[in-house]
């Protein structure tokens, strides 16, 4: 209520966009405020919210709003703000008279703090990101890497774990994402060496992005198996973490350990972060299929996921019927959707599923075929399909698939009775997966717990204060009988 009273007592000008601009720079202002007061106290959860806070103004920034911050935060004419000042574009003589006005009430700080310093990059980068100058975009985000490998304080580590994102964003939207790797490994190692654990975190999943972004799958598990790991301070960092350990344990046929690693990233992703969680599902749909597994049909009718993931639900349903020509064509169908979500090798690998579920099919509805049929139903095209079908056959009663025999001589597939798989260790297998799920989302619930600083010591002074005064009562009741012995 405060800030309208004031904002009634300045004079309106005609024009709509600086009426809006002094409310929005007054809230960068109390930002600043926020980042000096949590700099003096070394805070760092005030940081984190004066990131969130600005996140809210993102789309109300202007170059105007930005220039008239910058000359509130740092010193006119000093380096740091002519550099700024020098990315943001020319705005009208108007606009600019009004911000210099409202910021001309305040005095700039002489020596601002090297928090606030930063948080001005940031304002600026993410502010040329929006408005698509990539160029400039580039030029400040490596201006302010540099300027961040000259500073160790802890209340930075929040604002440089986000500079370290925008700053690979700029160069992977300029198509430069190869040329900053270098840079990245130094930044994880000068990180790890000041015991940064949130910029390692940042660090290690904008490089596993990088290599996978080159399809460099190897190199990428051997940084994820020796970098060091810790318990996850950010849960979107480790969201990412969790996806790409995922896409690199898919490429590498490691489903079961893929499955568990993208469900868990869909399931702890916050609900704003669609597009995440779609990527999540599509790979985690691809791999479950994979493992013969198919999905429900709740996981493509999740709120505003259906449009994308209907290539994927196509995919699916030809899969569990067995139907080869309808596979090939969904995939012919949607094969620049599969190309852009880099899935189409994953997708040639599930030709064999298909032939193996249509193979179960037939071994449940006939207790004996003929290998021509066989060949006929699952429309095997090749010079050879019943030899082809006869070779299938044998491999999937080699693994398990089937439970039939194969007559050679007379070319037929006897199939044998279904059993009670109640007498298999089938369901001892699906409720271990269940308890083992639940028990692994207790103990990430305990670890989310927050406690009140040294809770623990106040309980243990707590014993031994007790102890002491048994002590001192056992104590003084000896005494007492000694005394009375002596009378």
């Amino acid at each position: 209520m405060t800030q309208d009273v004031e904002m009634k007592e300045l004079p309106a000008p005609s024009n709509s966009v600086t009426s809006t601009s002094p409310s929005t720079l007054q809230h960068l202002k109390e930002i600043a405020s926020l980042i000096e007061s949590s700099a003096y106290a070394r805070e760092v959860r005030r940081i984190v919210r004066a990131i969130r806070l600005t996140m809210i103004l993102r789309r109300k920034l202007k170059a105007s709003v930005l220039s008239g911050f910058l000359n509130y935060a740092l010193t006119p004419g000093s380096e740091v703000h002519a550099r700024l000042l020098s990315y943001l574009p020319k705005e009208d003589e108007h606009d600019m008279e009004v911000d210099t006005a409202t910021s001309a009430a305040q005095t700039p700080a002489k020596h601002p703090l090297p928090e606030l310093e930063i948080y001005c990059y940031l304002l600026v980068l993410i502010f040329l990101i929006d408005q698509k100058k990539y160029s400039e975009a580039k030029a400040c985000s490596a201006a302010s890497i540099a300027r961040l490998k000259n500073l160790n304080r802890r209340t930075i580590d929040v604002l440089a774990s986000r500079l370290y994102s925008y700053y690979s964003l700029s160069y992977e939207l300029t198509g430069d994402l190869a040329e900053i790797r270098g840079n990245l490994l130094a930044l994880h190692r000068i990180a790890t060496l000041r015991h940064d654990e949130l910029g390692q975190e940042t660090l290690l999943n904008l490089l596993l992005r990088n290599y996978l972004h080159y399809n460099l799958y190897d190199q990428a598990e051997k940084l994820r198996s020796k970098a060091p790991r810790f318990e996850a301070h950010s849960n979107q960092q480790f969201c990412r973490y969790l996806f790409y350990l995922g896409k690199i344990r898919t490429i590498q046929l490691e489903y079961t350990d893929a499955k568990d690693s993208l469900l868990q990233a869909a399931r702890k992703a916050p609900v704003s972060a669609l597009g995440f969680r779609v990527q999540c599902n599509k790979w985690a749909v691809i791999v479950r299929l994979l493992l013969g597994e198919i999905p429900e049909r709740t996981v493509f009718m999740q709120k505003g996921m259906e449009k994308a993931l209907r290539p994927y639900f196509e995919l699916t349903n030809a899969v569990r019927i067995g139907d080869l020509e309808l596979f090939k064509s969904v995939a012919e169908k949607f094969s620049t959707t599969f190309s852009s979500d880099r899935t189409h090798n994953l997708i040639v690998r599930l030709r064999h599923n298909v032939i193996r579920t249509g193979l179960r099919n037939i071994s449940i509805s006939y207790s004996r075929i003929s290998l021509a049929d066989v060949a006929q139903k699952l429309r095997l095209d090749s010079p050879n399909p019943v030899a082809d079908a006869e070779s299938i056959v044998a491999k999937a009663i080699r693994d398990g698939a089937i439970d039939a025999t194969l007559d050679h001589v007379n070319g037929w597939m006897v199939s044998k009775e279904t059993g009670d798989i109640y007498s298999t260790n089938e369901p001892q297998f699906a409720f271990n997966s269940r308890i083992a799920f639940c028990l692994n989302m207790h103990n990430d619930a305990v670890r989310a717990l927050r406690f009140p600083p040294n809770s623990h010591k106040e309980k243990e002074s707590a014993e031994k204060r007790r102890e002491r005064q048994q002590q001192e009562q056992e104590l003084a009741k000896h005494i007492a009988e000694e005394d009375d012995d002596e009378f």
